[in-house]
């Protein structure tokens, strides 16, 4: 049950210990790496002089990335033999940094189960795509087994599954049909999700239909008078022509089925789903169990309280939801393992606040202009990143990660094909630019880091890219003939800018800067910056493989949080559950508490 390495690191390291230590000491050691992941962003890339590429990309790589295709490139840095590489011979700095960056990434492979995954039924896989189904199928064998192997080799009878953030509660419901069967508690914090899997769970036969006993021809009639007379059909009008005349005494029942409360009856051998809406905001389930122990349908004892043993479980938990399932562990008696799949790194908070002196390429998670108010920018969260004691006092500084290294290890750049590399190097490429075009024109200011920082020449701030920056302006999807142009892409962003109805004052500052733009005027931007497209995609390719480190970090980090409350958990674990190709955020966390 339990992997032959509790961390998946590649074979070149005798021990978690050694791979960690020398993991953490790279992160906060190494330039490029921090410049790469979390000193640089794709929005100032033209704003500064000299540009984000000669700033960040050391001298003698920039000859040979700039005459290497996107592609070539990508290869080189993920796939490529480093023995034996094909074609011109890049810089021995850059191999040997390309060689680090996957010494230092877990490993991603997943091998397929020996016995066959049972099949979700047509009715349980209702509404999942392709990916969903993979993710399920395999999750929810997967926590199966475990469960089985934590009764056989920890003696621990694992009686609920918690699922965090249950959404529509795929993979619930599939635990709870058949061959598992098993008793969910499904905590969500949006009721319309709620409302959305219980309709799921009756087209499952998880759950019964609630019978409406109803005169089928006053119904009728009753759907029909809320169709215009001039639309009702041929039935519609003879039914009108011929109505049901009720007795004094019928009162009837018009609710539609669809909203009626969906009927769970728990059977022996058969699976159940228990239903609890509530935002978690920390690791602490106590209401959650309180109410488990008192589910009066569930089997109780002499005092009326049941004895839930709980297993956390998550697909793709987002943020901080991840922490709290991994708490839950060390927080709650009840709780005897959990198994998180986390993603949406980006939306994690930040338990060590802002960077200090000793960050010098980290850029502080700006307040965009046009966004809503942050707490306190997501900062100094005790719930936020990282978990561990471990990563909050190395070098008695910590390790910190901004949202720009945290929102690029969301990335998966192994799947990257040349079509959909290509269209998001054009949208970067457009933003980049637009930004340029926004600080021209006074619609954005630069930023100064750092006061302190001064530049060689003179006692004035630092100009240097690592500490200027300018204001994020939040400006989202766009029509897909947006990105058909340059111009159109500017329009477009200008009109949705300037008649968005959340923000009317930041509207009118860019209507009044950016309305009177011309054509020619967009076109000598994108004449100007054009030729310098291929830097951005090879910034924006080395951030993306370079983040894949950033990952790394997040991960063992919640794997040495496990760790150091030994007391309690008496193994944990980190391992694939799903294909990398099918979904890249394919590292389950495992824990098992000790026996009490």
């Amino acid at each position: 049950m339990r992997p032959d390495k509790p961390l998946p690191y590649p074979d070149c390291w005798d021990s978690p210990e050694a791979y960690v230590e020398q993991l953490l000491e790279f992160a906060t050691t190494s330039d490029t790496f921090q410049i790469l992941c979390g000193g640089v962003h794709i929005l100032d890339f033209f704003t500064n002089d000299p540009g984000i590429f000669q700033a960040a990309i050391p001298l003698e790589w920039q000859p040979y990335i700039l005459q290497c295709e996107p592609m070539r490139f990508l290869d080189l840095l993920m796939r490529d033999d480093l023995h034996a590489i094909p074609g011109p011979q890049p810089p021995e700095s850059l191999v040997e940094y390309i060689k680090t960056i996957r010494k230092f990434s877990l490993a991603r492979e997943f091998s397929l189960r020996k016995e066959r995954l049972p099949k979700l039924t047509r009715m349980v896989s209702v509404g999942m795509k392709p990916k969903k189904i993979h993710e399920v199928s395999n999750f929810a064998n997967y926590v199966d087994t475990l469960a089985k192997g934590i009764a056989t080799d920890y003696q621990k009878e694992i009686t609920h599954f918690v699922d965090f953030g249950s959404g529509q509660n795929y993979l619930g419901r599939a635990l709870a049909s058949s061959p598992y069967n098993r008793q969910i508690i499904a905590v969500e914090g949006r009721e319309h999700n709620i409302v959305g899997a219980k309709e799921l769970d009756m087209h499952a036969g998880v759950s019964e239909k609630p019978k409406v006993i109803r005169n089928k021809k006053l119904y009728m009639q009753k759907l029909d008078s809320m169709v215009p007379e001039g639309q009702l059909d041929e039935r519609a009008l003879k039914r009108a022509a011929n109505p049901a005349k009720p007795s004094s005494q019928y009162v009837p029942d018009f609710r539609p089925i669809n909203v009626s409360e969906a009927i769970y009856k728990p059977e022996d051998g058969k699976g159940f789903i228990r239903y609890i809406e509530g935002r978690l905001e920390s690791g602490d389930l106590a209401d959650v169990i309180r109410q488990v122990e008192h589910d009066p349908l569930a089997d109780a004892d002499e005092n009326g309280r049941n004895d839930p043993s709980l297993m956390a479980v998550s697909i793709h938990s987002c943020g901080n939801l991840s922490h709290h399932g991994i708490r839950s562990l060390v927080l709650n008696p009840r709780v005897q393992a959990i198994a998180i799949v986390g993603c949406c790194y980006n939306l994690m908070t930040e338990k060590l606040g802002p960077p200090t002196y000793k960050h010098p390429y980290m850029r502080p998670t700006l307040q965009a202009l046009n966004g809503r108010v942050v707490r306190e920018s997501e900062r100094r969260d005790p719930q936020g990143f990282p978990m561990s004691d471990r990563l909050c006092s190395y070098n008695d500084v910590g390790i910190r990660l901004n949202i720009t290294a945290r929102m690029m290890a969301c990335q998966a750049p192994q799947n990257w094909t040349e079509a959909e590399s290509d269209g998001f190097f054009t949208r970067h490429f457009y933003r980049a630019v637009l930004q340029k075009m926004f600080l021209d024109r006074g619609v954005i200011n630069k930023i100064c880091h750092n006061d302190k920082l001064t530049n060689d020449d003179d006692d004035g701030p630092s100009q240097s890219p690592f500490n200027v920056s300018t204001n994020p302006v939040i400006i989202g999807s766009l029509r897909k003939s947006c990105y058909g142009s340059f111009k159109s892409y500017v329009r477009g962003a200008i009109t949705k800018l300037t008649t968005n109805s959340e923000y009317h004052e930041y509207c009118d500052i860019i209507g009044e800067k950016m309305l009177d733009v011309t054509d020619e005027e967009i076109a000598k931007y994108e004449e100007s910056y054009g030729p310098r497209k291929r830097e951005l995609s090879a910034v924006w390719s080395l951030m993306a493989f370079s983040a894949i480190v950033t990952e790394s970090l997040i991960v063992t980090d919640r794997w040495l949080f496990l760790r150091q409350h030994s007391e309690l958990v008496q193994d944990s674990w980190v391992e694939t559950v799903f294909d990398y190709h099918t979904s890249p955020r394919n590292l389950v966390v495992v824990g098992v508490k000790r026996p009490t």
